[in-house]
């Protein structure tokens, strides 16, 4: 049994709440522990993981949250951002599941974050177990 952090960025929450029951479900069904904590946004995930790692409590992470296009810039910038903070503590060695959406409207959301449809939060669980499994494997 291993142990997952789950990070989610609380902005859009009836939306995270999906992400999040997807995720505990598919850790859950695997045999593993999930923890969750909260963050206000997309960019703050990838710190917040950091964070976490440096403890040794956990065994992976799964990041979830929802990045919605907007009338500006800001939703590139968050998108990118968070999605090349993940890659980079993954680059290091950490098992993370990337389970941030970027759509480009509520309903796409909610689509691709409920269980019984998209399931991405199951889905991100999943990576990070995977990712996990490759870890020990090659240690």
């Amino acid at each position: 049994m291993a142990k997952f952090l789950l990070v989610e960025a609380r902005f859009y929450g009836p939306l995270n709440d999906l992400l999040v029951a997807g995720a505990q479900a598919a850790l859950e069904a695997a045999g593993h522990e999930a923890e969750l904590v909260s963050v206000p946004g997309a960019l703050e995930v990838p710190g917040a993981i950091a964070l976490a790692a440096e403890s040794g409590r956990w065994d992976g992470f799964v990041a979830l949250g929802v990045v919605i296009r907007g009338e500006t810039y800001h939703f590139e910038i968050v998108a990118g951002e968070s999605a090349r903070g993940i890659m980079a503590l993954t680059m290091d060695g950490l098992a993370i599941g990337n389970g941030i959406l970027t759509t480009e409207n509520e309903a796409q959301a909610i689509v691709r974050a409920d269980p019984g449809q998209g399931d991405k939060g199951g889905g991100a669980a999943e990576a990070a177990m995977a990712l996990l499994a490759l870890r020990q494997r090659f240690a």
